[in-house]
């Protein structure tokens, strides 16, 4: 259900209308209906839409480059299919989710400058390397079952376009997640050197995947207030204790190892207790410390750099296209 609010003319609407609008709004939040692109709604919940979605888009977008690097190195021509398939599902999700703010008023352009100064960013989890064959299945089963854990209650969040957005992505994350579980499986099966690859890689990209949720409640500057928007529907831990206790089972149906000896099951909690985070480790790669970071964003203007071309000449064939039709539309000749 939509909440369609007046008020929308080039006027700014008065104190007693926008109290009335933010109990609309407010209202409408708590019923659990979806805030369109037309509603009205706070400057400050636009403003949390855009940067979390702007840094959805860019993560998509950059976790293109770590994968993209094995395509054509990977170990058979059906491997190669996949990932090529799951790197284009990638570049969709970013231009759906690009997409999706500029329903708020932001353009994709603006978007992509502050990507490329550093103004925005994008997860911590793609600043780190693949170095080996590995880590594709790593990448799938870890970074991509984190994303889905993360991502599945966003397909209820409380803008309209956002949650559409986020039930195709999922969808298609799933997949990845799958293809990443059945590479490592295959592994694991493998040869000794086969199986010791695997493991090194899923040692290298455990800890990483953890610190994809955020950090700690009581250190997550917008986590509390994104909630009462309901934006988002679980809090930074509860979604990483509900990742850890899907991949202990999961692991061991592969034969792997998960890299922290104080995992184990609690009974009185139900849940796994597992060992501290090294969060000046994450701290340090969103300052741009990481492994990858200078080379993820260097790649990521040289690409848009080259791009320039393809975007000057769609825009002149579209600037063509609207013209022939206007004229096709006034009687003149096309």
């Amino acid at each position: 259900m939509t909440t369609v609010l007046p008020g929308h003319g080039p006027e700014a609407p008065g104190e007693a209308e926008t109290e009335a609008f933010q109990a609309v709004f407010d209202a409408a939040v708590a019923a659990d209906e979806r805030i369109e692109p037309r509603d009205w709604m706070p400057d400050a919940y636009r403003a949390t839409l855009v940067r979390q979605i702007a840094q959805h888009a860019h993560s998509e977008i950059i976790g293109m480059q770590p994968e993209a690097n094995w395509i054509s190195r990977a170990p058979s021509l059906r491997r190669k299919a996949i990932l090529l398939a799951k790197v284009q599902d990638e570049a969709g999700h970013g231009l759906y989710l690009y997409s999706a703010a500029e329903t708020l008023g932001t353009g994709r352009d603006e978007l992509l400058d502050k990507l490329h100064t550093g103004r925005q960013k994008y997860s911590s989890i793609f600043n780190y390397p693949t170095l080996t064959w590995a880590d594709v299945g790593a990448i799938g089963w870890l970074v991509d079952g984190a994303a889905i854990t993360n991502q599945v209650p966003l397909c209820r969040c409380s803008y309209g376009p956002y949650a559409r957005a986020m039930i195709r992505i999922c969808k298609e994350e799933s997949f990845h997640q799958r293809q990443g579980y059945e590479l490592l499986l295959a592994l694991s099966r493998g040869t000794e050197a086969q199986k010791a690859m695997a493991q090194d890689a899923v040692d290298r990209w455990w800890w990483p995947s953890l610190m994809m949720f955020g950090p700690p409640d009581d250190e997550s500057a917008h986590s509390a207030q994104s909630m009462a928007w309901k934006i988002k529907r679980h809090s930074n831990d509860e979604l990483r204790q509900r990742f850890v206790d899907i991949c202990v089972p999961q692991a061991e149906s592969l034969g792997l190892t998960l890299p922290d000896p104080e995992l184990r099951w609690n009974e009185e909690r139900g849940h796994h207790d597992f060992g501290p985070i090294d969060w000046s480790e994450f701290q340090q790669v969103l300052k741009g410390n990481g492994p990858c970071n200078e080379q993820r964003i260097s790649q990521r203007r040289a690409a848009h750099e080259n791009g320039a071309w393809v975007r000057e000449a769609a825009a002149v064939y579209a600037g063509k296209h609207a013209t022939e039709h206007t004229g096709a539309r006034n009687g003149e000749a096309a």
